[in-house]
């Protein structure tokens, strides 16, 4: 059963829920009404079992690559403790299943959930990661739904404050994962994975990662200024922004991989504060 449940890639689906949930408590406040017990627990419980089928597929397809990869060699396929096909067949009944209860909050989340699944599973898994450098960038999408998600869960529509949380995730995601592809640099090259690193070099790496930082911050206090949030989240989105600006420009300008390993420790708490901010901000605004 642990095996199973290593599947569902539980450190990722984790920050995924938190984004979910974020998304859902700060439409919660913006609409001044909570989310049922019911609700809540299906939007979180549906989206562990849709991204944890797509991860288990993630596994099945990287099988082989995972099996040379340092830092995947101990998942569940390449040591051995579960065949391929079950690996499959569980992919595809937690994402099956996931839709109805998905749908039981609204149609709306169903849809944008199975899009994530199919984006992260075959544009970014199947064509992007082995044949673009930007396959970060572009397959990043599909994790940049959840708060979307949680947002569209009380709503029910798609509007402006629900793009921005999309884009916030959106830009985060490559400072993020370039941070730790310069760590992992020398597993891409085993497997041939046209990572930016390995393509582009470490220099070009850190300058992308620089301007998608700048990017964000920006993204970061466009509800200020838009009138969807109020100065509760701007207090915590401008220092929590500057400090990950900070730590990109040490990184490019001293091209010490130690500025990458602190760059990707405070990028994993920085969307997590972030969005307490918001969640906070709504929560207080009349």
């Amino acid at each position: 059963m642990t095996a199973y449940f290593e599947l569902t890639k539980p450190k990722i689906a984790l920050l995924l829920l938190i984004s979910t949930a974020a998304g859902m408590l700060a439409a919660s406040g913006e609409v001044r009404s909570l989310p049922s017990l019911t609700i809540a627990i299906a939007l979180l419980f549906g989206g562990y079992l849709c991204s944890g089928g797509a991860g288990a597929f993630n596994c099945y397809l990287d099988r082989d690559l995972d099996l040379v990869m340092r830092r995947t060699r101990n998942r569940p396929l390449p040591t051995g403790k579960l065949t391929p096909n079950k690996v499959l067949m569980f992919s595809i009944v937690i994402s099956v299943i996931s839709m109805p209860i998905l749908w039981y909050v609204n149609p709306l989340v169903a849809g944008l959930s199975a899009i994530a699944w199919v984006y992260y599973v075959v544009i970014y898994s199947v064509f992007l990661k082995k044949r673009s450098d930007q396959n970060i960038v572009i397959g990043g999408a599909a994790g940049a739904f959840p708060p979307l998600i949680g947002w569209v869960a009380i709503t029910g529509n798609i509007d402006i404050m629900a793009i921005l949380l999309f884009l916030i995730v959106f830009f985060w995601t490559p400072p993020h994962a370039y941070a730790l592809m310069l760590m992992l640099k020398e597993d891409y090259e085993k497997v041939n994975i046209p990572m930016l690193p390995v393509v582009r070099g470490e220099l070009v790496t850190m300058r992308h990662s620089l301007i998608y930082s700048l990017i964000l911050l920006a993204i970061t206090i466009a509800p200020l200024p838009m009138n969807l949030a109020g100065v509760l989240y701007t207090a915590f989105a401008i220092p929590l922004g500057v400090i990950f600006v900070y730590l990109s420009i040490k990184l490019y300008m001293t091209m010490d991989l130690l500025w990458a390993r602190r760059l990707f420790k405070y990028s994993t708490y920085y969307l997590a504060f972030l969005f307490v901010g918001l969640v906070f901000d709504k929560a207080i605004i009349f």
